[in-house]
């Protein structure tokens, strides 16, 4: 296996992630945390194909973003270079990757409901499915986060990149926020993670 992989993902799934990734042209990069992303996928200019993922994911969110970028090169392979980002053909091509694993050996039987429901019609990003990220979300090492689901009604809050917000009401699905600073108003999903601001 590529790199010190094995050390990141279910143990159960490190046989079917090897046949995987038997490819010359395609190597897995582990970076530090990065807020925006937990993996991307990208040819290179010498023609060879990387991914990269966050190192601090848990070993089921390391798998499922694996799976995910993996996916990418698939589609690429198969349909080239014109196909959307997550267009039908990666989302098929993510299904079908994604089935084996998706079974008790590899996942938490608490999440392997939530998981198969989500890959019906997997989304661009798995965090926009609040289900599935919050049954994975109870694998992460502890950390002093809040989703903004708990923040109170009228508390503020701050995001990482240090803007503060207001908690609003809840629309549907997201709830309305005011960013302090500008005053513009921005829709969070639920599970979203914040900073809740001591009041003094």
């Amino acid at each position: 296996m590529q790199i010190e992989l094995q050390n990141y993902i279910p143990k159960h799934a490190i046989s079917r992630v090897n046949t995987l990734l038997e490819h010359d042209n395609l190597s897995v990069k582990i970076k530090k945390e990065r807020k925006t992303r937990h993996g991307d996928y990208r040819q290179l200019p010498n023609g060879k194909h990387q991914i990269t993922i966050n190192a601090n994911l848990n070993p089921y969110r390391f798998l499922i973003t694996l799976i995910h970028e993996i996916s990418h090169f698939e589609a690429f392979k198969t349909h080239g270079r014109h196909i959307k980002p997550h267009g039908i053909e990666w989302k098929r091509t993510f299904q079908y990757l994604m089935l084996p694993f998706i079974n008790p050996d590899i996942f938490p039987e608490i999440v392997l409901p939530v998981l198969a429901n989500h890959f019906k019609n997997p989304k661009a990003s798995s965090d926009t499915d609040v289900k599935l990220a919050l049954a994975l979300k109870q694998f992460d090492t502890p950390n002093d986060k809040t989703y903004v689901f708990e923040v109170p009604m009228g508390h503020d809050f701050k995001l990482y990149n240090g803007k503060v917000f207001k908690m609003g009401r809840k629309r549907v699905k997201r709830f309305e926020c005011v960013e302090l600073q500008t005053g513009r108003i921005y829709l969070f999903n639920p599970n979203a993670e914040v900073e809740l601001i001591k009041l003094d």
